[in-house]
C-alpha cells in the first residue's frame, strides 16, 4: 500500500486543524489593527516652505497663502496705449499671471498696484513687456 491512498481507517477520522492557517489569518488581522491605529494618529507634517530664490524687498508686506491670478487692467506707471491690442493682451495676461518675486506673494499686477515703491514688479513688468515686444515682432 502506497502512502497516497488513504485506508478505510483513516476515513473516518477528521483531519487535523491546518495550524499555518489560523496563524496567517491572525497575522492579517494584527497588520489591520495596526494600520487603524497608524491611520487615527496620523503624524502633524511640519509646515516647510522653501527660502525665497531672490532676495525679498522690504518695501513689500509677506503674505501667507498660496498665489492667486489677478484680472487688473489698469496699471499706474506702465504705458500700454501705443502697443496693438493683442501686444496689450499678452501683456496683462503675463502680468496678471506671474508672481511677483519680492516675496509679497501676489500677481506683478497686483503688486504694481498696491505696493508703489516695490522695485521687483516694476523691473519684472519692463521685462515682461521687451520680451512680449521682441515675440511679436
Amino acid at each position: 500500500m502506497s502512502t497516497d491512498e488513504t485506508s478505510p481507517q483513516q476515513l473516518g477520522k477528521p483531519r487535523p486543524a491546518d495550524t499555518s492557517r489560523g496563524r496567517v489569518i491572525f497575522l492579517i488581522v494584527t497588520l489591520v489593527a495596526l494600520a487603524a491605529v497608524v491611520w487615527q494618529l496620523k503624524p502633524d507634517r511640519p509646515n516647510v516652505r522653501p527660502a525665497p530664490l531672490h532676495p525679498q524687498d522690504s518695501t513689500c508686506p509677506q503674505e501667507a497663502g498660496q498665489f492667486t491670478p489677478t484680472n487688473i487692467t489698469d496699471l499706474p506707471g506702465l504705458d500700454l496705449a501705443s502697443f496693438s491690442k493683442e501686444l496689450q493682451n499678452h501683456v496683462l495676461l503675463r502680468l496678471n499671471m506671474e508672481p511677483c518675486t519680492c516675496g509679497c506673494n501676489r500677481s506683478i499686477a497686483f503688486c504694481l498696484v498696491s505696493h508703489a515703491r516695490c522695485e521687483a514688479c516694476r523691473q519684472r513688468a519692463k521685462e515682461i513687456i521687451a520680451e512680449e515686444q521682441q515675440t511679436t515682432r
